[in-house]
């Protein structure tokens, strides 16, 4: 008799762990890389209608002195932080931002009928898994209702109209991902553009105190010193308080600088265009091309003072065919108003 009971007390034992092992929690997941979702929407950057691009609270807006052109499109810009975070200051390069920011730069363009029409939205992530900035771009739909995620870019025929309000036709070029790095990589490490401090240090229209200020006092930005230690960069339009030269350098550095720099993607030409840049070869001041191949137009030099006329980079950027427009990326019009600025510039340069 014995036996028998030993077995059914050995039956119930088993029954048990085998109901202890099966409500013990599964092990968590590892954490893996961020994974960007679908649609702008699904992120609840804004209130509202999606293409008023109203911002919820804890979005910020933010401008540029001397934003990049892009076929005149109009452009919004917004930085997310992770709640209770903060940007730091630096005095070089972008700004410090915490882990998990987003920046949000979306593309849109005015109408004949005076319309803003959303064409494209473009995050940077922080992931947090890697400490690296990832990229990714959402196409607007025709109904202008929300913007789904396009990794492989797309050509948008658009008719728009330009700063002096002359209608314009031309077809986009949303970029790819890749295209996207290009712009972005320094040293192979995928960075932000445009924010700045240099390029943040001005009191927007509208507003009684200068950007970084307000979001310093707001708890947004920690370790801004006194505004007469911040650098700032001029306004490339503003010919009331910047000299010709200011306004030019600025505009270059913005447009041109990120991949003619020491480790950007047209390190290779020698051509360095950031605005504290002074060696006169490194600006191009009669300086052969090293990779401008028929880009060049047959011209000798990339700047001749004195002589925009035979000045290679006055030339390339007066110019829309592929493989001598540059910026070769973001445009596909010429910039005319840019044009005339650089071309002064050179002008005015002592022979």
């Amino acid at each position: 008799m014995r036996k028998p009971c030993l077995i059914i007390v050995c039956f119930i034992c088993w029954i048990a762990a085998t109901q202890s092992c099966q409500q013990k929690p599964a092990p968590a997941a590892a954490a893996g890389p961020f994974q960007f979702k679908e649609k702008l929407s699904d992120y609840g950057f804004f209130t509202g209608a999606l293409k008023d691009l109203l911002p919820r609270k804890g979005v910020q807006n933010y401008e540029l002195s001397t934003p990049l052109f892009t076929d005149y499109s109009v452009k919004d810009r917004f930085i997310v932080l992770p709640e209770g975070k903060t940007m730091q200051y630096t005095s070089h390069g972008a700004l410090d931002f915490p882990d998990s920011t987003f920046i949000v730069k979306n593309f849109a363009y005015t109408n004949p009928a005076h319309q803003k029409i959303m064409i494209e939205t473009r995050l940077l992530f922080k992931d947090p898994a890697d400490k690296q900035w990832k990229v990714m771009n959402y196409l607007w739909n025709a109904a202008q209702q929300d913007a789904e995620k396009w990794i492989l870019g797309k050509k948008i025929p658009i008719t728009f109209l330009d700063d002096n309000g002359q209608q314009q036709s031309t077809v986009y070029q949303m970029p790819n991902t890749n295209d996207c790095k290009r712009c972005h990589i320094n040293n192979s490490v995928l960075t932000p553009i445009g924010p700045k401090a240099r390029n943040l240090n001005f009191t927007r229209s509208g507003q009684t105190q200068n950007q970084l200020q307000q979001w310093a006092a707001n708890g947004l930005l920690t370790g801004l010193p006194a505004m007469d230690k911040v650098a700032q960069l001029p306004n490339w339009k503003d010919s009331i308080h910047y000299t010709v030269n200011e306004r030019a350098r600025a505009y270059l550095d913005v447009n041109c600088a990120h991949c003619h720099t020491q480790g950007g993607d047209a390190y290779n030409t020698g051509l360095f265009l950031e605005y504290e840049q002074t060696g006169a070869d490194h600006l191009g001041i009669l300086k052969s091309p090293v990779s401008a191949g028929g880009g060049a137009g047959g011209l000798d030099f990339d700047v001749i003072p004195g002589d925009a006329l035979h000045s290679i980079l006055a030339y390339r950027m007066n110019s829309v065919e592929p493989g001598t427009a540059m910026p070769e990326l973001a445009r596909t019009v010429i910039h005319k108003e840019g044009v005339t600025l650089i071309k002064q510039w050179i002008n005015e340069m002592k022979k």
